[in-house]
């Protein structure tokens, strides 16, 4: 009798217990709100390596205005340099977007890089046609110096101070003449980026590489034309890149590209005399 009453119950409450009609499982949307952690770019930005990872159109934003809602909000100014996010975007290139800009950097005349790289200056391809310098340098000058030995039977010993003075060249140069030509640039009032600068003096130094390996033939003269070439089609490449920005500085605006293209033309010198001007 109480065996049929609890049955009774329990189907009463296993009935009343099961809703009339189940939506089926897979027609259910979930969505999920836009994550606030994301610090820099802003977030209605677009790019390659994750949503909203863009390059912004100026250095100078970059590091002075916080994105709202943001972490890094809380840090203001140039605190945010110490944000490894702050960087992400400048890396946000492909293979075809670097092999683009160096084939631009080979047409020192066409004076269409600063327009194409505008909104997205990067540094990944400065970073590494520096690091490729610095080995493609050491190597080569040190290869030319042992031949050189041998050829008059000379003793020869590898010297280090190669790599290190190469680093201490193209490291520098690419970042301390962009950071001098913006200060001066911001002084004269004329529109600039400073990752826009740094882009286009990483890129106007990959010419030097295959002029490096060139530069292997032991005839000096050969060696002379090269470096001159190579130290020409660079300087043209950034003077022209740079002469629509700083024509806006006033009627100093020649001395000032004129400056440009001297002290890349230098540049190739300081190369050529230290690198392949070898004395046995």
């Amino acid at each position: 009798m109480m065996s049929g009453n609890y049955t009774s119950i329990d189907n009463q409450n296993i009935s009343g217990s099961v809703p009339a009609a189940v939506p089926d499982p897979g027609h259910l949307t979930v969505k999920f709100e836009d994550s606030n952690l994301q610090t820099f770019p802003p977030s209605g930005a677009h790019g390659k390596i994750a949503s909203g990872a863009r390059p912004p159109r100026d250095a100078d934003d970059t590091f002075s205005k916080p994105v709202s809602g943001s972490d890094e909000s809380q840090q203001s100014g140039w605190l945010r340099v110490f944000s490894v996010s702050s960087y992400k975007s400048y890396f946000d290139v492909d293979t075809s977007d670097v092999l683009e800009r160096i084939k631009d950097s080979l047409l020192p005349f066409s004076g269409t890089f600063n327009e194409k790289t505008s909104n997205s200056p990067d540094l990944y391809g400065p970073f590494w046609i520096c690091t490729t310098l610095i080995f493609v340098a050491a190597a080569i000058g040190t290869f030319v110096t042992y031949v050189a030995h041998k050829i008059k039977s000379k003793d020869w010993e590898y010297d280090i101070n190669v790599v290190q003075w190469s680093a201490g060249l193209f490291y520098g140069y690419v970042t301390i003449v962009p950071l001098v030509l913006y200060v001066i640039l911001k002084y004269f009032s004329a529109p600039s980026g400073l990752v826009q600068l740094f882009c286009l003096y990483g890129y106007s130094l990959f010419v030097f590489i295959p002029a490096l390996c060139l530069s292997i033939v032991p005839i000096e003269i050969f060696r002379w034309v090269v470096a001159g070439v190579a130290g020409v089609m660079s300087a043209t490449f950034v003077a022209v890149n740079l002469r629509a920005h700083i024509v806006s500085a006033g009627e100093r605006w020649f001395l000032i590209v004129a400056g440009i293209f001297l002290l890349q033309l230098a540049l190739s010198v300081v190369l050529k005399l230290y690198l392949f001007t070898i004395t046995v």
